[in-house]
């Protein structure tokens, strides 16, 4: 008898399987319970059928996950507005999307020939306010938590009571970041911005093209 999947979803689980998660990686080297490549079509149409050793058949639909976990994952994805997209469809509202990512400035942003971004504070305001620049018509993230993990000379500068910003703008001071984001639907500001901003683009657009 098949047990129930999990509505967790680690998402480029790699060496780091874990069993109480459904464990999705792009290869099957692995041994995830499905291997899957989120940053293109996934799951196709929005729903789909996928078999495992652990659950059986598994349907993977969009709103249906409390959690996506994706550690390391993010800085190597070949599209990562698609693969935000789709971790975006596949929560319910309220479902956390909880990420580690290496931090620009740190030794491990570029240390790795398979890193092709890094990422800092910043790198999160297309998904969250800024929403409407990639399409996003009906869901966002809001920002939950971020936090950083410093490596022995940030820790050693936190405790000589340097400011944090201080600390953040130091090469070599942090390793990573944490983030924790949650989806929510658009609010009516939301969608007024939505409609602002696209609107605006569109008549941009159509200036241009009616140039001589």
């Amino acid at each position: 008898m098949s047990v129930a999947a999990p509505l967790k979803i680690n998402l480029g689980s790699g060496k780091d399987f874990r069993a109480d998660f459904l464990n999705i990686d792009v290869n099957d080297y692995w041994s995830p319970d499905v291997v899957a490549d989120v940053s293109g079509d996934f799951p196709p149409h929005g729903s789909a059928d996928y078999p495992t050793q652990r659950f059986g058949n598994v349907t993977i639909a969009h709103g249906t996950y409390d959690e996506i976990m994706s550690n390391d994952v993010l800085e190597h994805v070949p599209d990562l507005v698609a693969t935000m997209t789709n971790c975006l469809k596949l929560l319910r509202v309220g479902g956390v999307f909880n990420i580690l990512v290496p931090y620009d400035l740190s030794y491990g942003a570029w240390q790795d020939p398979t890193h092709i971004r890094a990422f800092n504070e910043r790198s999160w305001l297309y998904y969250t306010d800024w929403f409407w620049y990639l399409g996003w018509s009906e869901y966002r993230f809001i920002t939950r938590k971020i936090s950083f993990v410093p490596n022995p000379i940030g820790a050693q500068l936190m405790a000589d009571g340097q400011p944090k910003d201080i600390v953040l703008r130091t090469p070599r001071a942090i390793d990573a970041m944490k983030v924790s984001l949650e989806k929510i639907p658009l609010s009516e500001d939301d969608r007024e911005a939505l409609a602002r901003f696209t609107g605006e683009g569109k008549r941009i657009r159509a200036e241009i093209h009616a140039r001589p």
